[in-house]
This record gives C-alpha cells, structure tokens and sequence, in this order.
C-alpha cells in the first residue's frame, strides 16, 4: 500500500509539475492546443489490439477474474472499451461490472483524459464505453480493449479513422499488447498498418509487446514452433527490423482444453506456465513503467519547448534588427526627401523664410515617414517573414541527433505559428520564459530521476517512514494555513472598523 502511494505521490508531483509550469508555455507560444498533462493525468493504461478472433477479451476476462467482455470465434465486440476500477461494490460480492458509461459521457468528462477523441465524431463516440469493474487486477491500471482489425474494412466501413484513433490511445497508453492466435500467425491488413505505421509514429519500441495468444489449440510442440517461427519471420518483414523482436505466449486457462478435459491438453503447456506469468507481471508493472515514462514525457516535451521558445526568440530578435535597420533607413529617406522639397522651394523662389521652408520640410519628412511605415516597412518585414520561413531549418543550430529529432518534432508547429501569428511576441518574455524552461529541465527532471532511483532502492520501512514524514509534512501545512487565513481574517476585520 505505501508502495502505491509513494508511486501516486510522485506520478502527482510530475503531472504538477507539466501542470504549471510546460502547460501554460505551450499554450502560450501555440506548441499545444490542449493540456499538455492531458494524456497523463490519469491512471496508466494498457491497450490491448489484435486480429478479430485473437482471443484479446477472454484474456482480459481471465486478468479480471470473470467473464466481462463478450467472446466468440466471429468478431463480437466493434467497441473500443476502456476497463477501470471501482470498489464501490466488495470483491467478496465476485467480480462483476458495476457501471458502464457510454462514449458521449466519457468524451466530454474532464476526469478522464479522452476529450481529445472528439475529433474523431459521432460515429466513434457511438462505439466508445467504459466499464467499471471491481476487480483487484485494476486497482492501479485501466485495459483498453479494441475492435478486433480486419482484412477487408475500411474507414467507410467503421465511420471513423479507425487508425488515428488507435494512433491517440497508444499515445495514452503505457503498454501496448498486440495479439496474435495460433490460427492466424500472419497479419490483416488493418494490422500491417498499424504495427508499420500507426504505433512507430505514436508510442515507443519499449511500450509495444507481441503476444502469441491461444497456443493451447497447438496439437504438438512441433505445431507451436511452427507457429512461432512463422509469426517471427512475419514480424521481421513487417517491422524492418533485423533483431527478431520478443514473442511472449500465453492461452486463457478459463477457456483453454485442459479446463473440459485435462487429459486432452497438450503436453507442452505446463513448461509455459511462465510464460503466461510473465505476461501478467509485466502488465502489472505497468504503473512503475508509467513514472519512467512520465519522466520521459517531462524530458522530452521541456526540451521541445526549450527549442521551440529558442527559435521563437531567435526569429524574434531577427525581426527586431531587420526592422530597426529598415525604419532608420526610412529616417534618413525620409530626411533626404523632406530636405529636398524645402530646398526645391527655396531654389524655385516660391518661398524664402527659413523657419517656414524648415516647417515645410519637417512636414513633408513626416509624411514621406509615414508613407514609408504604411507601405515600404510592411512590405518589406513580409518579404522578410517569408524568405525566413522559406528558409526555417537555418533558424536554431542543430548539433547533435537529439536536436535533430527536437527539430523534426516541432518544426510544422513553429511554421504553421509563425504563419498565423507572426511571431510578435516580446522578447524579453521569450527570454524570461526559456531560462524558466531550462532550469526546470536541469533541475526537476533531476530530481525526479533520483527520487525514481530511491524509490527503487526503498524498503517497506523506509516507505513507512515516507508516509510519516509526508503525513506530518500535511499537518504543517494544514495548520500554517489555517493561521494565515486567520491573520487574513483579522486583517480584514481591522481594516472595516
């Protein structure tokens, strides 16, 4: 239990952390258009995805501890349903559903981080639920199960972008089960995509793990290592990865042969057992996988957005000197004409008095100025603005492979801002603004690695110690509050009487 706790306290000061500090930055200087702690304010979340028929929700029935999502050998469930806790009904009671919510809800609560798929319709919104389940398996993870892909659907077919909406949710989700049966060791269509494109370009190698599930119906040995060599070679192909990557397998006991008759069931399955627990491991490990993962989340989006203000301030300093250079050249045109139009007066003897011919000029200085601001200088700062876009990867050096890929990422997103806002922001903001930034990148996600790395090392009674030590900590600062609110309290009373 302190262990949990520790892991929530310190997933809750990451997420404050994005809170206050990268969120109103982004939002700010246009790098996001949401809550950057959108995608992680919630519990961790496990997606689970595969063929029709790959056994996904009798899997996830056995994790649970009892029959939720519908089963069969035809595709029986076209919902994306995401799979939480609730202990509002005991678990001495068996493990049963104890609410369920439609996608309309779901989408617009601000509870839950799921608002961003309201891009995705009506349609989607109609093939999206939730189901609050009292089983223990839950407590600190949430399973996302999914419309089993297809070979000949498309998105006409489903109404939505089938692929952008896995695209979000891996983005959302800790750990990524991709699910294949021994019947179909090959890949649909819809699961080519996804494994080729959608989860590269969304989630990372570490978060997505290749499940060979249902190896209970392999007759003999030799039928599962056929299986399992075909789904590698398939997998090679797919991913264009020389290394061969990691095949877990597993069956679901509950609807496995030897559950009807053990002596029918395949000689091989108890050397697997391991396997399957395993699997169950490290899905339950996916609540401390999220905190490294949070820690990378703060790394990488205080570095993107330290690049990105430093390109802003960049351009903007650019601007600025292009623009003091144009307006004193306007300054001195403006002088030369003014001049020259008093002297051309007085050469035409249309007028002799130096004070006169000197307010004619100034006056003629001024307008020729204006003219130049009105025309000349807009002009000529848009031919600037777009020679700068034209040419923005020359904007911020770009040493090392980390800068590249911090350039790659926000590169669209610092043209399509500039192109919409110019990029009239002032500088000593920016300044100000990317010091924040980099100090919070030196310094808290320092922190938070280390007090990852402590957590690891922590005993039980050095956690007990922690929840005294945090409990205190909570009255001290209840009680200093209270006083001040007191003092603020008095204060006002004095100052009405």
């Amino acid at each position: 239990m302190h262990r949990e706790n520790y892991m929530n306290a310190l997933r809750q000061d990451i997420v404050d952390t994005i809170t206050k500090h990268l969120t109103p930055m982004a939002k700010r200087y246009g790098y996001s258009d949401i809550p950057l702690e959108t995608n992680v304010k919630w519990r961790p979340m496990v997606l689970v995805i595969g063929n029709y028929s790959s056994g996904k929700s009798s899997l996830i029935n056995e994790f649970l501890g009892a029959k939720i999502q519908d089963t069969g050998q035809a595709p029986t469930d076209d919902s994306f349903t995401v799979l939480t806790y609730d202990d509002s009904v005991p678990e001495t009671e068996g493990i049963q559903l104890v609410e369920q919510r439609d996608g309309k809800s779901l989408l617009n609560d601000p509870e839950y981080p799921f608002s961003t798929l309201r891009k995705h319709g009506q349609r989607f919104a109609a093939h999206f639920q939730m189901k609050s389940i009292n089983s223990p398996f839950l407590k600190n993870l949430a399973i996302i199960d999914t419309p089993g892909m297809l070979d000949s659907i498309s998105e006409r077919d489903r109404g939505y972008d089938y692929q952008e909406v896995l695209g979000d949710l891996a983005q959302k989700a800790g750990l990524v089960l991709v699910l294949f049966d021994a019947h179909k060791a090959g890949t649909v269509r819809e699961a080519y995509k996804s494994i080729r494109e959608t989860l590269t370009t969304h989630t990372y190698e570490d978060r997505i793990i290749f499940v060979l599930n249902r190896i209970d119906e392999c007759t003999t040995f030799n039928d599962l290592l056929r299986v399992y060599g075909t789904l590698c070679w398939n997998l090679s192909q797919i991913t264009g990865r020389k290394d061969i990557p990691m095949i877990r397998m597993t069956y679901s006991s509950n609807v496995a042969p030897i559950n009807k008759d053990p002596a029918s069931a395949p000689s091989f399955l108890p050397l697997l057992e391991n396997q399957r627990e395993d699997l169950k491991q490290t899905i339950l490990q996916t609540p401390l996988r999220r905190l490294d993962h949070l820690a990378t989340y703060l790394e990488i989006h205080g570095e993107r957005l330290a690049h990105y203000i430093e390109a802003l301030q960049t351009f903007g300093l650019q601007l600025q000197n292009f623009r003091i250079k144009k307006i004193s050249i306007g300054f001195l045109v403006s002088l030369l004409g003014g001049s020259l139009i008093a002297g051309s007066i007085m050469l035409l003897g249309l007028m002799a008095d130096p004070t006169v011919l000197l307010t004619v000029g100034g006056v003629c200085a001024g307008l020729i100025m204006i003219l130049w601001m009105a025309f000349f200088q807009k002009k000529l700062e848009q031919k600037f603005r777009t020679n700068r876009l034209e040419n923005l990867d020359t904007l911020t050096p770009v040493v090392d492979q980390t800068r590249k890929d911090s350039w790659h990422a926000i590169r669209d997103l610092l043209d399509q801002h500039l192109r919409k806002n110019e990029g009239d922001y002032t500088l000593y903001d920016l300044k100000m603004d990317l010091f924040e930034i980099r100090q919070i990148n030196n310094d808290a996600t320092q922190d938070i690695r280390e007090a990852l790395s402590e957590f690891r090392a922590m005993s039980d009674d050095d956690l007990e110690e922690w929840r005294k030590d945090r409990l205190a900590r909570k009255v001290y600062e209840k009680k200093k509050k209270e006083e001040a609110d007191a003092e603020t309290l008095e204060a006002s009373i004095r100052h009405m009487y």
